[in-house]
Parts: C-alpha cells; structure tokens; sequence
C-alpha cells in the first residue's frame, strides 16, 4: 500500500517511502527508529507492538518521530477494504502531522475521521 500512496501523494510533493526500500528486512525496530531520528519521518504502521515494547516505545519517545499505527480491527479486514480506508485517512493523517509536537504518536481506528492520541501533545504550541 505504501507504494500506491507513494503515486497519490507525489501529485502534492509529499514522498512516502516503504521501510523495507530503505533498510534491509532484518533491521530491528530500534534501528531503524534510531536511523530516521535525524531526518523527522512520520510513520504510519500496522505495527502497534512499537508502541508497547520497552525498548522500542524508548526509542519512539527519544526519536520524537510522529507516528501512526492502525488499530488491530485493521488486520481483520480484506485488503481491498483497507486500501480505500487508509486513501480516505490520508488528509486527515497529512493535516494531524502537520499540526502536532513532534513525537506525538495516534492510534487510527477503522472507522471514524479523529486519530486518538496515545503518546505526546496533540497541538504545537504556539
């Protein structure tokens, strides 16, 4: 999916890469957080063990990487059905990052339009 996204958002100059086009396969978790520090990355993963592992929530917190993971109803849908869900979350995504503290990370539901926050200040202070 990361790919099809990729061809979506090039239209408005946003650049999407998969993890796996940039590290190999075997990197851990904590490495590669760790490598996209430097270069303030948004995530968006299925991958909600980050969030809870010691070691790794660690690294997301020092990383100050904004992250969004999808909710584990995700992985009970067919691929289809979850393609046109994450297109249909993609402004709301680009508009959340765009307004949040660095780092903060959100939990996106199936369904719905408000990621919920599970780490960080939802708005920059201004």
């Amino acid at each position: 999916m990361a790919r099809a996204i990729a061809e979506l958002a090039r239209a408005q100059g946003i650049e999407v890469i998969h993890l796996s086009d940039r590290f190999p396969r075997d990197t851990t978790d904590v490495d590669w957080i760790r490598a996209l520090r430097k270069e303030q990355w948004i995530i968006v993963s299925g991958d909600t063990r980050i969030s809870r592992n010691p070691a790794e929530r660690e690294a997301w917190l020092e990383s100050r990487l904004t992250a969004f993971f999808f909710e584990e109803s995700w992985s009970r849908r067919r691929f289809w059905v979850q393609a046109a869900e994450l297109v249909r979350w993609w402004p709301v995504l680009l508009e959340t990052a765009g307004t949040c503290m660095h780092g903060s990370g959100y939990l996106l539901p199936f369904k719905g339009n408000t990621p919920k926050l599970i780490y960080g200040l939802k708005e920059r202070q201004r």
